[in-house]
């Protein structure tokens, strides 16, 4: 079952503070260290989150397809942007790709519709 993009970024909110609420502190550390590494830095934060795409599809992890698209479109990514780094995975990741790249053109739709 496909969730739409308000509902997965409700989900995801709610599962996060549920996780970090839980009181494992290694649970609270690496979602620091991942937070930290997605910071505006000698490379910026749009272009971070770019490869974050490109790993996350490569990795066929829809979930983190969606993170990535989402914080791509909130740090101004275009559409053309997006589509390139598409590529790349496709091209890192071959043909096992293309049913989270159909995934991802989806979700990019829904999210460039709601901004």
């Amino acid at each position: 079952m496909r969730r739409k993009a308000a509902e997965t970024k409700l989900y995801r909110t709610e599962m996060n503070e549920k996780i970090l609420g839980s009181g494992h502190k290694e649970f609270v550390k690496f979602f620091a260290l991942d937070t930290n590494a997605y910071q505006e830095g000698a490379i910026s934060v749009k272009n971070k989150e770019l490869m974050g795409l490109v790993g996350s599809m490569v990795l066929r992890c829809n979930d983190c397809i969606f993170y990535h698209l989402d914080r791509c479109v909130t740090e101004g990514a275009t559409r053309e942007e997006l589509h390139e780094a598409m590529q790349i995975a496709l091209v890192i990741g071959g043909s096992i790709v293309i049913p989270h790249l159909r995934y991802a053109f989806e979700m990019l739709d829904e999210l460039m519709a709601t901004g």
